[in-house]
C-alpha cells in the first residue's frame, strides 16, 4: 500500500471536446467520467498522449501540458496570530480563519498592501506539527487584502479586514523566546 493515494475526487469537470473527466485531490491523478453511470471509467494518462492525437485536439482546444495541480487542503481554524510587517513596526493581533501548506487567511485591524513581506507568530495546529504548543514565526507576502464590509466605517474602532499571506518560510520558536 505504500506510494498508494486513497483518491478523493474533485466535480466532474469538461474538456474542450466535451469529454469529462475527474481529477484525485490528493495525488491529481486525472480519470475519465461517464455522466450515463455516473462512474470514472479509465486513467487519463497525459504522458503517453500520440503527438497526432495532440495536435489534432489542439486545432480545437489547448491541451494542457501538464496535470491539474490541487489546491493546497486548508484547515479551519480559529486561533490568534500576530503580524506586522518585516522587521519593522509593531505587532498586531489577528485570528487565523484557515491555514494550508501554503498560506494563511486571517483577519486582523491593520490592513497590508499586497507584496508586503510579512512575520507571523502563532502555534500551528497539532494536526500540522504532530505536537501541542509549537509557536513558529513565519515570513511571508501578502497575497490579498480586503477590509471587512463595514471597515471603513468603523476603522476606528479597529475591526478586522480579510488577509491572505502566502508563507515562504517558517522556524518553530524556543518557550524563552517568546516575550
Amino acid at each position: 500500500m505504500l506510494g498508494r493515494c486513497s483518491h478523493e475526487f474533485s466535480w466532474p469537470r469538461r474538456t474542450g471536446d466535451g469529454d469529462y473527466y475527474q481529477v484525485c485531490l490528493l495525488c491529481a491523478a486525472e480519470y475519465k467520467y461517464d455522466w450515463k453511470t455516473m462512474r470514472r471509467t479509465e486513467r487519463v494518462d497525459r504522458s503517453k498522449a500520440e503527438p497526432a492525437e495532440e495536435e489534432k485536439s489542439s486545432a480545437r482546444t489547448r491541451v494542457r501540458a501538464t496535470p491539474w495541480v490541487p489546491r493546497a487542503r486548508r484547515l479551519k481554524l480559529d486561533l490568534p496570530l500576530r503580524y506586522r510587517v518585516k522587521s519593522l513596526g509593531e505587532w498586531h493581533g489577528g485570528t487565523i480563519d484557515n491555514l494550508s501548506q501554503s498560506g494563511v487567511l486571517f483577519r486582523g485591524p491593520q490592513s497590508l498592501p499586497e507584496n508586503t513581506m510579512v512575520e507571523m507568530i502563532f502555534n500551528m495546529p497539532e494536526e500540522i506539527s504532530g505536537q501541542t504548543n509549537s509557536t513558529v514565526l513565519c515570513q511571508g507576502r501578502i497575497i490579498r487584502a480586503k477590509e471587512s464590509n463595514k471597515a471603513a466605517k468603523d476603522a476606528s474602532k479597529g475591526k478586522p479586514g480579510l488577509i491572505a499571506a502566502s508563507i515562504l518560510d517558517y522556524i518553530f520558536l524556543h518557550p524563552s523566546k517568546l516575550r
